[in-house]
């Protein structure tokens, strides 16, 4: 859980709402040295927060940011937008004549990020797309700098293989609950990345898995895991 400080958002001193990574004692240190949101970001949190909603969190916002920012990003994809929360991070890095777009099957949640987006002075590079993300890409032509999976984890490998030819050399694709998030089970995860035979690991565990061992085994990207939010894995394509 979250609220503002002086900061911008601060962690409860108790229990979070939500798996994450880190501690409250580096969470706090995390979001102190952040760039501050805007009142719109802070809106869209205590949103989450209220309804249980999943979304990449305060951590992560901003290294989304900073990652587009490094690769000079024009065109960003994601996968999974929800009411618009990461593309709100994102959006700000992006030229004027930039694109981000954003898939949603919820329509009352994509249209609500199109009100977040406009309230932002950032519906100019906005496309907004309702309906299965793995289709809506096969619309879209490359290249892509940034690409962000936050879908169905056990689709993660899926979405990977269709932006894989569109992220150009200096690009990345970043994958969030890379650690955490409910069903996934993160102690089940590591032994799996381990090499261990394990049993009962449910769908969302396998499909993360599947993922990391997908992008590290890709001689073309170079991958490592940050302990931001629920945990976030970024390729970089290095040729």
């Amino acid at each position: 859980m979250v609220t503002r400080g002086r900061q911008g958002f601060l962690p409860w001193e108790g229990e979070h709402d939500r798996m994450t990574a880190l501690t409250d004692e580096v969470a706090r240190f995390v979001l102190a040295t952040s760039p501050d949101p805007d009142e719109t970001l802070i809106e869209m949190d205590e949103r989450a927060t209220a309804e249980g909603f999943p979304h990449v969190g305060p951590e992560v916002g901003p290294i989304l940011r900073v990652l587009a920012r490094m690769v000079d990003a024009r065109r960003i994809f994601e996968f999974g937008s929800g009411y618009g929360y990461s593309a709100y991070w994102f959006a700000e890095a992006l030229p004027a004549d930039g694109e981000i777009v954003l898939t949603e099957v919820d329509d009352d949640r994509l249209e609500l990020a199109r009100e977040y987006m406009q309230r932002g002075g950032y519906d100019d590079r906005a496309r907004y797309e309702l309906g299965d993300a793995l289709e809506t890409v096969e619309d879209y032509d490359g290249p892509f700098d940034v690409v962000l999976i936050d879908n169905e984890k056990d689709r993660y490998v899926e979405a990977f293989e269709a932006v894989r030819s569109t992220v150009p050399v200096g690009g990345v694709v970043v994958a969030d609950n890379a650690m955490y998030a409910s069903p996934i089970q993160s102690g089940k995860l590591l032994e799996v990345l381990e090499g261990a035979d394990v049993s009962g690991v449910n769908e969302a565990t396998r499909g993360i898995a599947a993922y990391v061992e997908r992008v590290r085994a890709d001689p073309d990207f170079e991958t490592v895991a940050l302990p931001l939010g629920e945990g976030i894995a970024v390729s970089y394509r290095v040729r």
